[in-house]
């Protein structure tokens, strides 16, 4: 009997403790349904009168009390004037880059005319300093 006791206990428990419930699948056609149209109508005029509102405070920010918005480019070299150098810097590098580009063209027609010149089966010119000629060893007698 007393081992009977703790055993209907829990199947007391167990039976009156509520059933755990499934969520139900969501149903975006049914919820969609239920929504009022008017609600939507009035959220999207709220929202429309706030981005109005907030645009409008913006612009009239920009307008009238830049300073307290922009920081003040007085103190530092101006923006432009920096693009200007930096335009100018890069044209100069792109006019240089041409000079070379035309010098190397010159340089490689030379060359080219030079190995026109010295035929197909020329040997290479060695360079550096002449060497005098060597002299075969004395042959002992």
């Amino acid at each position: 009997m007393s081992r009977l006791l703790p055993l209907l206990l829990l199947a007391a428990l167990g039976s009156a403790a509520k059933p755990k419930q499934q969520p139900a699948a969501w149903d975006d056609g049914a919820d969609a349904a239920r929504v009022p149209a008017k609600g939507c109508a009035n959220l999207t005029l709220v929202l429309d009168n706030w981005k109005f509102a907030i645009t409008s405070q913006m612009r009239n920010l920009l307008l009238f009390d830049h300073q307290n918005v922009l920081p003040d480019y007085g103190r530092i070299r101006s923006l432009s004037g920096a693009l200007d150098d930096l335009y100018r810097d890069f044209s100069s590098l792109k006019e240089q880059l041409g000079r070379l580009s035309a010098r190397f063209a010159e340089v490689e027609a030379f060359v080219d005319q030079l190995s026109r010149a010295r035929g197909p089966g020329a040997p290479p010119r060695q360079r550096g300093l002449p060497q005098p000629a060597r002299r075969p060893p004395d042959t002992p007698q």
